[in-house]
């Protein structure tokens, strides 16, 4: 059965160990307790356990507003690491939303948007997503002390048609300060694992003759 006979009900990657999937329109309750009871398992035994209660409240906190603001850019799932990486506490997660993405006198027809777009700037360039075009585009971003980050980010965000639709797309937003600058090594190196998760994407399909279909949080 072609993927045009099918329609799409959502999609796959593989995580990293010690990252995780947080759903922003359902169930983020019980993931982000979750996740933070896979954070705590990292705290040191020395740590005293009277300090535990407000450090699990300071991380649930977080990942609910990380949550809240996800869920009021459309917002599909968050994910983000919960442990550290070879010893090391990382700054980086990446969102992935739904969206609509036209552009005028291409009749909203995926390749044509995508040519588009990958044409726009040096930053931008078409890639393969799960065997179809798509597009990428890597940038700095400057601090935004208002969102309470004080210093600038490197982002790279992945845009995917969806198929069997010429409105909708996925957008994968990824975002890491790095060492605290967004063009030092560690920042780099969280740029190729984001790009190694996003070579895992796959859609999911059943089957059906819809061309209009949801993607489940």
């Amino acid at each position: 059965m072609t993927p045009q006979a099918r329609s799409v009900t959502g999609y796959t990657v593989v995580l990293p160990p010690g990252w995780c999937r947080v759903p922003v329109r359902h169930g983020s309750a019980k993931a982000i307790r979750t996740a933070v009871d896979e954070a705590l398992k990292a705290v040191p035994r020395n740590v005293p356990r009277d300090r535990i209660p407000p450090y699990r409240a300071e991380l649930e906190g977080r990942l609910r507003s990380m949550v809240t603001a996800a869920r009021k850019q459309g917002g599909v799932d968050l994910y983000l690491p919960v442990t550290p990486m070879h010893g090391l506490a990382v700054s980086a997660s990446f969102i992935v939303s739904e969206g609509v993405i036209g552009v005028p006198g291409t009749d909203a027809d995926p390749v044509a948007v995508v040519t588009y777009l990958a044409a726009q700037d040096a930053q931008s360039g078409p890639v393969t997503v799960d065997g179809a075009a798509a597009v990428r585009r890597e940038h700095t971003a400057p601090a935004e002390p208002a969102a309470e980050v004080d210093a600038g980010s490197r982002r790279v965000d992945y845009m995917i048609p969806m198929p069997g639709s010429k409105h909708r797309w996925l957008i994968a937003a990824f975002s890491t300060l790095g060492g605290g600058d967004p063009a030092d090594e560690l920042a780099l190196a969280l740029v190729q694992l984001f790009d190694a998760i996003m070579s895992t994407f796959r859609w999911s399909y059943s089957a059906g003759t819809a061309t209009e279909t949801e993607v489940p949080a």
